[in-house]
């Protein structure tokens, strides 16, 4: 699953790595938002099926988005917002 942003272009761009990769993002996305859009495409693989999982709830009520950031543990994804310079691998 990849989404691709059709408005919001002239938001200011900010960097951060997940999985070892550089990854662009705007200002205000949410780390979710990065992820899906950006090359790293999803977050985890399912433990009960055969494909990559992108989230389920996507409002900060299930745990399915979550990843750790360096310097503040496990986060969901969906409600972290982006900033720049931020380390992130997946859960």
């Amino acid at each position: 699953m990849r989404l691709v942003r059709l408005t919001d272009q002239d938001r200011p761009e900010i960097r951060f790595v997940f999985e070892g990769q550089e990854v662009t993002a705007r200002a205000g996305d949410t780390l979710l938002t990065a992820i899906l859009a950006g090359d790293g495409g999803f977050l985890r693989t399912s433990e009960f099926g055969d494909g990559p999982r992108a989230g389920f709830c996507l409002m900060g009520a299930c745990q399915d988005c979550r990843v750790f950031v360096e310097g503040q543990g496990r986060v969901r994804a969906c409600t972290t917002p982006c900033a720049p310079g931020l380390r992130v691998r997946r859960a």
